[in-house]
Order: C-alpha cells, then sequence, then structure tokens
C-alpha cells in the first residue's frame, strides 16, 4: 500500500533540494529507536538483526528482493547465465561509488562474496559450487560454477542474516571472524563513525552521491532508494517506558518495537500510528548447546519439547495486544518453518505435549533430574527478557539446577560463540526470534543447520538435516522441495537443533506524519518522508 510509480519516485527525488532547504534541520532528521544496541558494524560476523539494519543503510546489495520475495537488480545492471548455468557473467551499473569516493569494481564484488560465504549458510552452498571467480573488466565479474546453482539470485537478494553486502575490497579481505572497524558502503546513508557512542547513538548522513535504481517501484529492499532526510539517528533507549513517553512527545519519530506492556499505552495517542510492518511474522526458538551436558543427550532436547507451551510464550512476550487487520498477535503450534512459507508441515507437532509431569518422566530416564543449565538472558530486549523468564520457570519445574544469567544483548552475543565448558565461562541455552523470512526454506535456515563446528551457536552435529537440506537445493519441483523440508521437520523434532516456542507478529509505532514506511522485512529508511 505504500508503494510509488517511478514517476512518483522520480518526482520526489527531484524535489528534495527545496524540501530540505525549506525545513527546518529538526524536521530533516529521523529519529528512531531500534530494537537493541548496535553490537558492531560488521554486517558478516554475526546474525544480529540490528547489524544487518544498520547494514542496510551504509552498504548496498547486488540484487534487492520485492515483497513477493522476488530478486530485482539492484546495484547490477543485468546479467547473463551461459553454459549450462555454470557460468554466470554480472555488470554492475554504471557510476557507483563507495562512501571513500572510489568506485565499485568487480574485485569488490567477489572479495565481499568471498567474506559473506564464509560465515552465512547460503553463501557456503554457494561457495562449495565455485570453481572461479574473475574480474572482466571494472563493471563487469564472473562467476565459474562446478555443478549448478540456480538459487543464485536468491543468495544475492536475501534479507535473511547474514545478507550479501557489497563492501570495498580492502575491507572485504579482512578475516571474515574479525570485526571491520569502518563502514564504508555505497548505500544511500554514510555511517558518522565519529558520532557513534555504544548503547547511546548511531548517526547516518544522506549519501549525495547516491544514484537510485532508474526503474521500478519501491518494494521491500528493490527498487529506488529515495532518501527524504538528511540525517538519521538512531537513539539507543533500552528503558520502554523513556522510549514511549518520548515517542508520545514527539522527541523520537519511530518505535521499532513497542513492548506488550506499552503498547496499548501508545496505540490511544492520536499523533502516533500503530502498524504491522513484517507480515511474516517473528519466531521464537530456545537454543541448546549441543557440546555440552546436558542438552548434549537428544532425549534431554526431547523433554523440552514435550514441556513446551508455546502460547505461554507468546503472552508473556506480546500479551493480547491487537492492531488493525490481526485480531491476535500471537500463534502456537510453530514447527521448524514459517506457517506461510512454501517449506511448513505439520509433520511432528503433536510432540509439543504441553506437559511437565510427561516431560519430568523424560529427564528422569535420561538421568538429567537436576542437571545444572546456565541460561542466558538479555535484559534490554523486552521479547527476550520475556521469553527467556518462562523458560527459566519451565526448566526450574522440569527439574533442571537453573543458573540464569542476565546482561545485554550485545554481551549475550559475545558469551554465546564460546565453547568452553559451563565452570569455563560456557553457557547451556538461550531464547531468541528470528523473522518468519528466515524460517521460509532450508536456504536461508541456520539456525536449523546440523553442520557442527561450523553451524550457528549451539553446533548440532546432524547428518540427516544436511542431507534433505542437500537435497532440497537439487529438488527438480516444488513437490520435491516439500518433501525434503519435510522430512528435515521429521527428524528436527526428533533431534531437536532447536526448541520451538511460537510466533508472534511485532507491532511498530511511528508519528503519524511519517508516511511511504515500507512493508517487509527490516525496517527501512528510505522512501520514508515526513508530511
Amino acid at each position: 500500500m505504500f508503494r510509488r510509480d517511478l514517476l512518483a519516485a522520480a518526482a520526489v527525488a527531484a524535489a528534495l533540494p527545496r524540501f530540505a532547504i525549506a525545513q527546518p534541520a529538526a524536521a530533516r532528521t529521523l529519529k528512531y529507536v531500534p530494537h537493541a544496541n548496535l553490537p558492531n558494524i560488521d554486517p558478516f560476523t554475526n546474525t544480529a538483526f540490528v547489524a544487518r539494519d544498520h547494514a542496510f543503510l551504509v552498504f548496498d546489495q547486488l540484487y534487492g528482493m520485492n515483497d513477493k520475495f522476488e530478486p530485482v537488480p539492484q546495484m547490477v545492471q543485468g546479467h547473463v547465465v551461459e553454459n549450462g548455468g555454470l557460468l554466470w557473467r554480472f555488470t554492475l551499473r554504471e557510476g557507483l561509488k563507495f562512501h571513500d569516493g572510489t568506485p565499485v569494481r568487480g574485485r569488490d564484488c567477489i572479495a565481499s562474496i568471498k567474506r559473506w560465504g564464509r560465515r552465512d549458510a547460503f553463501g557456503q552452498e554457494l561457495i562449495a559450487r565455485v570453481a572461479d571467480m574473475t574480474e572482466d573488466s571494472d563493471r563487469v565479474f564472473t562467476i565459474k560454477l562446478s555443478r549448478p546453482f540456480p538459487k543464485m539470485l536468491e543468495a544475492f537478494s536475501k534479507v535473511t542474516t547474514s545478507c550479501l553486502f557489497i563492501m570495498p575490497e580492502r575491507l572485504a579481505n579482512v578475516d571474515p571472524f574479525t570485526n571491520i572497524t569502518e563502514a564504508v558502503g555505497s548505500g544511500p546513508y554514510r555511517f558518522v563513525q565519529n558520532e557513534w557512542v555504544p548503547g547511546s547513538n548511531v548517526v547516518y548522513t544522506r549519501n549525495a552521491d547516491y544514484v537510485p535504481v532508474p526503474n521500478g517501484t519501491p518494494s521491500m529492499t528493490a527498487g529506488p532508494k529515495v532518501v527524504n532526510f538528511d540525517r538519521v539517528e538512531w537513539r539507543i533507549i533500552p528503558d520502554a517506558s523513556t522510549a514511549a513517553a518520548a515517542l508520545q512527545s514527539g522527541e523520537i519519530d519511530w518505535w521499532e518495537q513497542p513492548t506488550a506492556d506499552l503498547f496499548p499505552l501508545v496505540a490511544r495517542n492520536r499523533n502516533v500510528a500503530v502498524d504491522v510492518i513484517n507480515a511474516t511474522g517473528l519466531i521464537g526458538i530456545f537454543r541448546p548447546n549441543h557440546l555440552t551436558a546436558p542438552f548434549n543427550n537428544p532425549a534431554v532436547r526431547r523433554a523440552v519439547i514435550t514441556a513446551i507451551s508455546q502460547m505461554d510464550f507468546m503472552t508473556a512476550v506480546i500479551g493480547d495486544a491487537t492492531v488493525p487487520g490481526y485480531q491476535t498477535l500471537k500463534r502456537e503450534n510453530i514447527g521448524y518453518f514459517a506457517p506461510e512459507s512454501p517449506s511448513a508441515s505439520t509433520v511432528g507437532i503433536d510432540r509439543l505435549k504441553k506437559s511437565v509431569d510427561a516431560a519430568r518422566a523424560e529427564l528422569q530416564a535420561a538421568g538429567a533430574m537436576g542437571a545444572k543449565l546456565v541460561l542466558m538472558n538479555a535484559t534490554d530486549l523486552a521479547s527476550i527478557n520475556a521469553a527467556t523468564l518462562v523458560g527459566a520457570d519451565l526448566f526450574r519445574r522440569m527439574g533442571f539446577d537453573v543458573d540464569l544469567v542476565s546482561a545485554d544483548w550485545g554481551t549475550v552475543v559475545q558469551r554465546r560463540a564460546s565453547k568452553n565448558p559451563l565452570e569455563q565461562g560456557g553457557w547451556s541455552g538461550f531464547f531468541t526470534f528470528w523473522s518468519g523470512v528466515d524460517h521460509w526454506n532450508p536456504a536461508s535456515h541456520a539456525s536449523i543447520r546440523g553442520h557442527g563446528d561450523a553451524a550457528w551457536p549451539g553446533w548440532p552435529t546432524i547428518p540427516a538435516i544436511e542431507a534433505q537440506r542437500n537435497a532440497w537445493f537439487d529438488a527438480p519441483d516444488a513437490a520435491a522441495a516439500l518433501a525434503a523440508t519435510t522430512e528435515m521437520q521429521r527428524i528436527a523434532f526428533q533431534e531437536v537443533p532447536y526448541v520451538p516456542t511460537g510466533m508472534y507478529y511485532q507491532p511498530t509505532a511511528y508519528r503519524r506524519n511519517l508516511t511511504g514506511i515500507l512493508k517487509g522485512q527490516p525496517p527501512l529508511f528510505w522512501n520514508v518522508r515526513r508530511a
């Protein structure tokens, strides 16, 4: 409903200088409260949504994705596929420049693909099939494959973490397990390094050299990225009451994730609009550490599946709030793929028995009654904090000895990378959320993978899941693809790479004088303007 046709987009772009001059500086600044503090500025080294959201301002992608989940050329002018799908040649648009003034070249794209491909699950699948990548000229590069990879464009356009963002070769050559220390991209905004105060403030300014795609309509990350603000300020406000008051008074323009207890309050303010922009929802999970006791035992992980009541978790997270178009914001009976996705299945859902007594019996039989759990909690994220408190109570009722370790999200992200035993700073599990689009298919679904040390923190080793994932990539048709994901779910309910804790739709809240906020995932800062 927020799309603009090409003529309208061009008219907005042409009017920008007069619009900017005519309004005071405060009106040309968009003030936004993200759901979490920005832990670092590297979009490849962690899967935190806030790092991805930051990256979409600063960096650009070879292909965008529209709200129908179709890849659309963004940085590229076009591509050709030859030799039975074994050769892909891409041509960049003219005039692309990084924020440091250097041109975007084929070698920058190749280096970025290599770095991203070391960390991302979809990228790893691509890199495993790459025979060679070469720069034919500054604007043309070629990828030669050892076997076809028909999902190339879906990989390049993905909006799930980690996304393929193009950065200068000098940054892309940084070890993919080491954070870059400067954010230089070719996107519509520039990151203002000297105004970044972790835990307080993140600032971006309009990239005057950015040239939007010349055709199409804005739709999620595809189409022209027309910027209508000179400055975007992220205000890190961990206290929800403070954020709610700031939104109502007009001190901020947009609060990404109002909490369940304060959402009805802000919704009653006639100057505030509420909406659900991510229709794929947020899927909750409990991620056990497969390397340490007691969750290195699949029987113990299955006991948690037996005990879980997804609605208990979602009620704690979002309450009973509603928004127009949604009779309820919470859902249960969620499996291992987003319920609206082509990968969804009901196989294994009956394993969610909501029975603590049955779970205690399973735990006793597994010899884990009284086992110690180090449960990490991010108190600055209301949804995770709510889910974790429900989970801690459930685990105690099951018979675990729970050590609840509370910290901010950035600290949790750092600690979850540790493979140490519990007595040396390790951990047993944590609760978190993924966007529904992250669980849309096996390519983007990092938390279901079972490839051991290379897997997302928790590090499950489940070869049977990996085999079905490979079958999905090679599926000749939709029926074969669904057969593979259905079998993945059956195996997952048995081996439990993680425990699904339900799904909810997160409302966002913004001042009514903002228009043009795009639907989809992630929150985007182009096409938005002040009326």
